[in-house]
């Protein structure tokens, strides 16, 4: 197979029904409208540190594969920490960004990293053989462009086993939740143990003696001023850590209306006033959890709103997994078990490679 090699350096130049047809593993992030969004919003591009760089193969029935690439001139966003490197290559001299990120911007979420168009994708030797020759071409777009290294981040297993040997993995933690075909939330709480049993029943029963109750909307279902309340509730969670949030008011209207299938908010109630919202994108077989805020503080209701509640969606819907975020030991009483998660790093310097 004939395979001819392109960058792309913006999403809009990449017609949406060519980048949908890779195989995507129903991972939401990697959607065109996903990506789309945040370039049209301004949270990609030139002057956000996050540089389209997408890196495609085309045969003769069109886009054959590619690589959702970002040239970064910071870490900022990404979640797998390299400040290490940076400041080695400084100490000697040596000039560390811009470097090659493969990744779903500003996403903590493993999902595939080297994509293949689904028919090319279901023969797993020739899949295998695909991928490799795209982290090739990666590479050798690299060393043209003279970048410092190239990292995929959060890469499932086939990308990973693609690789080759110079490429150097990290291993990291997250807590994560397997749905084991509970039949109700209270069929999933008859397999902890008599304490956390009580403990979550007790997180629960507090929130409800609050007078807050819960309901949901899909994107395509929420008004304009509840994405809205959504997103200003969100910002206070970033504003406390000195932040400001990664994804602008805009944003979250243009992901809800185009593709608000694959997007949760569950809004905390009380009085019929929004007091608290979680943020949950939905994957073909995996709930995300992504973002959090609240207008006042409330026992238990950060348990409640991003844990209970998208664990009842997941029995609801039969998804299979729920993956809540960074960090957090404290998810292990609720119920989340701990879960390997990875990154690939290539640093063309020899002597950064150990």
């Amino acid at each position: 197979m004939t395979l001819t090699v392109r960058l792309v350096e913006r999403v809009a130049d990449l017609p949406a029904a060519d980048w949908n047809a890779l195989d995507h593993g129903g991972f939401p992030f990697l959607r065109h409208e996903f990506l789309a969004a945040l370039e049209n919003t301004r949270c990609v591009g030139p002057e956000t540190g996050w540089r389209p760089w997408l890196l495609t193969l085309r045969d003769a029935q069109g886009l054959a594969a590619a690589a959702p690439g970002w040239l970064k001139d910071d870490s900022y966003g990404e979640f797998v920490f390299d400040f290490a490197w940076a400041q080695a290559y400084a100490r000697h001299g040596l000039r560390y960004y811009p470097k090659l990120v493969i990744a779903a911007p500003f996403t903590p979420a493993t999902g595939p990293r080297l994509l293949l168009r689904k028919d090319l994708a279901t023969d797993a030797a020739g899949a295998g053989a695909l991928r490799r020759q795209l982290q090739r071409a990666l590479l050798d777009a690299a060393t043209d462009a003279r970048l410092s290294s190239v990292h995929l981040l959060f890469p499932v297993v086939g990308d990973r086993e693609s690789l080759g040997e110079e490429w150097l993995t990290r291993i990291d933690c997250q807590f994560h939740w397997a749905n084991r075909g509970y039949a109700s939330f209270e069929d999933f709480l008859g397999s902890f143990t008599a304490e956390k049993r009580k403990k979550a029943k007790r997180e629960r029963r507090r929130v409800a003696e609050a007078g807050i109750h819960f309901e949901s909307r899909l994107g395509s279902e929420a008004t304009d001023t509840e994405i809205l309340t959504a997103w200003e509730l969100h910002r206070i969670t970033f504003l406390r850590r000195g932040n400001e949030p990664y994804l602008g008011a805009e944003t979250f209207v243009q992901i809800a209306r185009t593709m608000g299938d694959a997007l949760l908010f569950k809004f905390a109630k009380q009085s019929e006033e929004i007091v608290a919202v979680a943020v949950f994108f939905i994957g073909e077989d995996t709930l995300y959890g992504r973002y959090w805020g609240a207008a006042e503080n409330h026992h238990s209701l950060h348990f409640e709103t991003c844990y209970h509640q998208g664990i009842e969606f997941c029995i609801e819907r039969g998804l299979a997994r729920f993956e809540p975020g960074t960090q957090g030991e404290h998810k292990v009483s609720r119920g989340f078990v701990p879960t390997t998660t990875h990154s690939a790093h290539f640093i063309f310097e020899p002597r950064f490679r150990a």
